[in-house]
């Protein structure tokens, strides 16, 4: 999980830290836009040591890179059992599945591969969707194109499971791949936190490890209350907004109550900004008055997605960003695309990143300037 560093807080646990400024406690400004002026003396107003502006610089973006690719991985269960099939289940979709063998497993997402691959069975799987971005799949073939699945790529690899959510597609290339004779399981998609467990278990039951599954579902969840219970208290919980930005397709949306991340802040202590200005749909097009109406205290985004707009320099750029106290305080929680809402294994890692970053070593610190790596 990257973390994007900068004036307002100290930097990752462990990790090698230049003078720091520690801002006083923030304070929310909701619905009222404040000037370009006070966004540069914000910007400006805290110095290192020898009297010189905290900027970027390459020890932080080689620090940052580092522990992106060191977090990178899957922690797969120390004793992996031996698949007990063939077992037969009940799909998302209605079908019912018979899985005879596991041997040449294709899952069709990244959340899904991670499941797998933490359960111990990384070795029996053949091929990966394009969200597998984790290290030990990296090698795997691809077999979606912009998230739509090639039956014939799949077909070519000889699986005996595909495992699918229900938003997998296209449904013709979903039921190319059953009228073959291949087995296909599908998965209800993961919404928040609550479908850690119950996915984990559906993948393992199915592949005929339901006690794996088990000491798996209850790793990850004590992880995740381990997690929480570090997070320090707080007088007031942070708004945080999530925004989904690509700079190449000029696509710049902020997250409302069906973005998927709501349950994710909520863990975090935090407060989804846009959910709770009102934004019902999943994501609207970002404008000057949704994010005034918001009024974060910290963004949160996709690290590619920050990278596309130019970093934080860029992001203040899009209208209405500048003015929100997350923009003038620079203050992003930068978490790597394909784990974010995964909901899987690693939930405890993403949580884990958004507390670090959202309120640093003391409690009182954030996150800022700083290029996403």
């Amino acid at each position: 999980m990257a973390r994007v560093r900068g004036r307002g807080g100290p930097g990752r646990p462990g990790g090698p830290d230049s003078a720091v400024c520690i801002r006083p406690a923030r304070i929310r400004l909701a619905g009222a836009l404040l000037s370009v002026l006070a966004l540069t003396a914000a910007a400006t107003g805290c110095s290192t040591a020898d009297g010189t502006s905290q900027t970027r610089d390459q020890d932080q973006a080689r620090a940052g890179a580092t522990a992106t690719a060191a977090a990178d991985r899957v922690e797969p269960l120390a004793n992996p059992a031996e698949p007990r099939l063939p077992v037969t289940v009940r799909s998302s979709d209605g079908a019912e599945v018979t899985v005879e063998a596991a041997e040449r497993i294709v899952p069709l997402s990244g959340s899904l591969s991670e499941i797998v691959f933490t359960l111990g069975l990384g070795d029996r799987v053949v091929a990966r969707d394009i969200t597998a971005t984790f290290a030990q799949a990296e090698k795997l073939p691809i077999v979606t194109r912009n998230h739509d699945v090639s039956a014939e790529s799949v077909l070519s690899l000889k699986p005996d499971l595909v495992i699918a959510e229900t938003t997998t597609g296209p449904e013709e290339a979903i039921g190319q791949i059953r009228d073959a004779g291949v087995p296909v399981l599908v998965i209800d998609p993961a919404k928040d936190l609550g479908d850690v467990g119950p996915r984990i278990q559906a993948v393992a039951v199915a592949l005929g490890v339901p006690s794996a599954g088990k000491e798996l579902t209850k790793r990850s969840e004590d992880r995740i209350a381990s997690v929480r219970k570090e997070i320090p208290q707080q007088s007031e919980s942070p708004r945080v907004a999530f925004l989904y930005l690509r700079g190449s397709a000029s696509v710049y949306l902020i997250g409302g109550k069906d973005s998927g991340a709501t349950s994710l802040l909520e863990a975090a202590g935090a407060v989804d900004a846009g959910a709770e200005s009102g934004l019902e749909k999943d994501f609207t097009a970002i404008t000057t008055e949704a994010l005034a109406q918001a009024a974060p205290d910290a963004i949160l985004v996709m690290t590619k997605g920050l990278a596309s707009v130019g970093g934080i320099d860029g992001m203040v750029e899009i209208p209405g960003v500048a003015q929100t106290p997350a923009g003038m305080e620079r203050r992003v929680v930068s978490i790597e695309d394909g784990v974010l809402l995964n909901y899987g294994p690693r939930t405890d890692q993403v949580l884990k990143s958004i507390v670090e970053q959202l309120y640093g070593d003391s409690g009182s610190g954030g996150s800022g300037d700083g290029d996403a790596r």
